[in-house]
This record gives structure tokens, sequence and C-alpha cells, in this order.
């Protein structure tokens, strides 16, 4: 046998020992995630309660813990997939921080009342009966589960949010006619499938380009990186602070918008000042490389990888578990309301099953955002991370309908195609592209065999086959695809199982 096919056998055979640990490692994950959701069952079976309606709520509880493992699984991906794709971050510590702040961010700053239709998709006065309602908030709470659970499978971040209102509106519409819906706010949920993704990447290519002209392509980088790189980490700082008050902690706390920026450009002050002796320290001991210009970046993010995970964790979760509050509420009291108090226990559980959601599935998705679109450094990352944090909070500011989970990704997609187009626009611009002489072109002739032999590419050709791709095409058509029909898709789902549990209780 020679060394090649020996090669072969032996790298076939790693990769079915590799597919098998994966398969292991799957199998243990759903396991533990099914011990979990037993453990939510057993729980929601202590509630004090009786009757048809108390049954509703034990399973809407075990469906609530569910989606929360889904959020976990999908959501979270976009706080920290950048952190982990340019290495700032391992897949471990990564897991460990972003679940301890998204369980934080839950149960601390998760408000004590929700809304119980999310976004005022649907008039709950409009709804019949407090059964119907119930009925309509479980259904639409398992669709958006399993339309995330099948788009985490797929290998595509989608917005949770999105899936919730989708769900909403599509067991509304059975429940309570299209009257209920409020079309306008559909379409302003619409529009931000095409301007979060587009802002995300617009804000992150140019925060790059800035970068890249101040910084790297100095003759004195760790120069330039000492006059530029503290006030970017003080303008993440003050990103961040507002956008933590404005929608991590709004549950909480609302101060006015002057107060809020206020104390984010105090923040962003203090950060730059306290930031600059640590640049200069750390650059001192750094060669005059690309590569070290991105060391300096690797704690802020390793800090924007938790703020947003905990801001998440605060506003994200309480709108995925408001189906689940109003199902608690209608049970409890039956009567519908558009505002009820959140339970401790279904935040609970949210953050929780968030948690394990992480840690169990959520690797697979890190992996796809920080990885898989395209290779990330951690410039290109604090890129990514700075866009979602100012897109969000200025989008939010003038009441702009975006996309947290969106953005994210729209940024990373954004310096991949600005890398993209910098490294084909340096092979155009190369004096041999044009110069070089190129060899005799024979015409088609015929074999031996007397079959027609083509004539070499042309120039044309050769030149188009030398253009650079850094960024994945098949993940931007899963992922795009993804995002177009995860409304549409989850309210088709919950319409059709709210049509199947009224027949079930009906013929019952």
């Amino acid at each position: 046998m020679s060394d090649s096919a020996l090669y072969k056998d032996l790298k076939r055979i790693s990769q079915i020992e590799d597919a098998t640990h994966r398969l292991g490692a799957f199998k243990t994950a759903v396991g533990l995630g099914g011990l979990f959701l037993i453990g939510v069952l057993l729980f929601t079976l202590t509630l004090s309660g009786e009757g048809d309606r108390y049954w509703f709520v034990v399973l809407a509880g075990v469906i609530g813990g569910y989606m929360a493992l889904n959020i976990g699984a999908n959501d979270v991906a976009n706080n920290v997939g950048p952190a982990v794709g340019s290495r700032a971050l391992p897949m471990v510590g990564a897991l460990v921080i972003a679940a301890v702040c998204e369980a934080a961010g839950a149960i601390l700053a998760g408000g004590d009342v929700v809304s119980t239709i999310s976004k005022g998709i649907v008039d709950p006065g409009r709804v019949p009966d407090a059964d119907t309602f119930i009925l309509a908030m479980m259904s639409s709470l398992l669709a958006a589960a399993l339309w995330i659970n099948l788009a985490t499978f797929i290998g595509a971040p989608v917005s949770t949010t999105h899936a919730v209102v989708g769900g909403v509106m599509g067991a509304g519409l059975i429940a309570a006619g299209p009257d209920a819906v409020a079309w306008g706010t559909m379409q302003a949920i619409v529009a931000s499938w095409v301007i979060s993704p587009l802002l995300g990447g617009l804000v992150a290519g140019l925060f790059l380009t800035f970068i890249r002209a101040a910084i790297i392509r100095q003759p004195d980088r760790m120069a330039a990186s000492r006059r530029w790189i503290p006030p970017l980490i003080g303008m993440l700082a003050a990103s961040f602070t507002a956008y933590l008050i404005f929608k991590g902690l709004s549950h909480v706390w609302r101060p006015p918008l002057a107060v809020i920026l206020v104390l984010g450009a105090a923040a962003g002050v203090a950060t730059h000042m306290a930031m600059r002796p640590v640049v200069a320290r750390a650059s001192a001991r750094l060669e005059n490389r690309r590569k070290a210009v991105s060391s300096l970046f690797t704690l802020p993010l390793i800090f924007s990888a938790a703020l947003l995970s905990f801001a998440h964790g605060a506003n994200d979760v309480a709108n995925a578990v408001g189906p689940l509050a109003a199902i608690v509420h209608a049970a409890q009291d039956g009567d519908i309301a558009a505002k009820v108090t959140l339970p401790l226990w279904v935040l609970v559980v949210g953050a929780l099953g968030i948690a394990f959601g992480l840690c169990l599935f959520g690797p697979k998705l890190i992996r796809t955002v920080g990885e898989k679109i395209t290779k990330l450094d951690q410039t290109r990352a604090f890129c990514v991370a700075l866009s979602a944090a100012v897109t969000v909070l200025v989008a939010s500011a003038f009441g702009l309908p975006v996309s947290s989970t969106h953005i994210a990704v729209g940024g990373v997609f954004g310096v991949g195609f600005l890398r993209e187009y910098w490294s084909n626009a340096k092979l155009r611009a190369r004096p041999d592209a044009e110069a070089a002489p190129l060899p005799a072109i024979a015409p088609p002739g015929v074999a031996a065999d007397g079959t027609a032999v083509p004539a070499p590419p042309t120039h044309h050709k050769r030149r188009k086959a030398q253009k650079r791709r850094l960024v994945r095409r098949r993940h931007l058509q899963t992922i795009v695809a993804a995002w177009l029909i995860t409304v549409p898709l989850s309210a088709v789902l919950a319409a059709g199982i709210f049509l199947g549990l009224r027949t079930l209780i009906a013929a019952s």
C-alpha cells in the first residue's frame, strides 16, 4: 500500500471518529435538554391550580422551557460569535460568560410587567374568551420554538422576537380574525428585514475603514494605536452604557433620553481616560504588525460579549416568555389583559433554559456566526460589536424597527464583503495584472480519437477565476432565506397548531 493510499484511509477513519463523537455529543445534549424539560414539568405540577386551565399552565410551562432552550441555542450566538471567531474568547469561556450574563439579565432586569401580545401585534380585546386566548398564545409559543429549533439545525441565526411575532399573528388571525391584527406594525417588522442588516453592515464597514486608514495603514501602527484605540473603546463603552439603560434596563428604569446620553458620554470619557495607560503599556511590548494591533481589542471584545448577553437577557427574553406569562394570567384569573405581572418562576425558567440551550446546542451557531461566514480577527470582531451597540441604540432612539440579530449578522457580512472588495481591488491594481504577456491561444482542434479539443480559457476567464471570495455565499443564502420566512412560517405553524388544539379539545 502506498503512502498516499494509507494517508487517505487514515483520513477516512479520522472523519468517521469525528462524526461518531459529534453524534454522541448531540445525543448527550438532547438527553440533558430532555431532563431540563422534565424538571420544568415536575416544577409546574407543584403550582397550585385546578381544572382544565391548570393543565394548560403545566403544558405551557414545558413549551416555555423548550422555547428558552432554543433561544439559548440560536439567538445568543450573535452576542459571542464574533469574539469566539476572532479567538478573543475560547468557546468554553464564551459559553460561561454568556450563560451567566443572560441569566442575570433575565432575572435582575427582566421586569415585573410584560406585554401579553408581543409588540402589540394582536388586539387582546378582540379575542372571544380566555380559553381561546390561552390556546392562541400556546400555539404561538410552540410554533416559534419549533421554527427556531429548525433554524438552529440548518445553521441559520434568526430573530426570536420575529418568530414570536409571526406565531402570535398566525394564531391571532384564526382566533380573532384579520381585523385584530395590527398590520401597520407588521409592515414595520417587514421593513426591519432590510433596514437591520444593511445598517449593521454599513456601520461595521465604516468603523473597519476608519481603523484601517487611521491605524493599520500607518507606518507606526503602535503610535497610531495609542492615539485611536482608547477613544474607540470609549465609544464602545458609551454606546453600551446607553444601550443597557435604554434597552436592557428599560423594564426597571426608564430615564429621559437626555439622562441616558449624559450617562453614556460620562462612561465613554471615563473609559477613554482609563484605557490610555493600558493601551500604552500593552503597545510598548508589541511589534509593529497588524496582528499586534488586533490583540489590543481582545479585552473590549470580552466585555462587549458579556454586556450584549446581559442586555439580551434583560430585553428579548421577556418578549419571548410574554406568551407564557399571558397564559398563566389567563388561566389563574380567567380574563385577558394587555399587560400582566411576570411571575418570577417564568423568568427563572426562561433564564435557566437559555443557559442550558446555549451550553448544550449553542456552539454550532456560534461557530457559524464567528467562523463560517467570513474570517474574523479581533479588529473586525470589534467593529461588529461596536456596530451592534451603536446601530441598535440610534435606531431605537429614532423609532426605526430593527433586529439586534440581523444587525449583528449584517455586521459580520459587512466586514467580510468589505475585505473581499479591498482584496480584489488590490489584485486588479497589480502591475503584472495587465502587463503580463498572454500565451498564444490555439484554435480548437481534433484529438486522435476524433473528439473536439476545446480552446484554452480566455484571459478574461482566467482573470475572473482569480477573483477572491472571502464571504461564503452558501451561508449568506441560507441565513437570508431563513430571515425572510421566519414570520410567515411561524404564522402558518401557529395557525395549524391552534386549529389542531381547538379541534382536539372540541372532540374531547
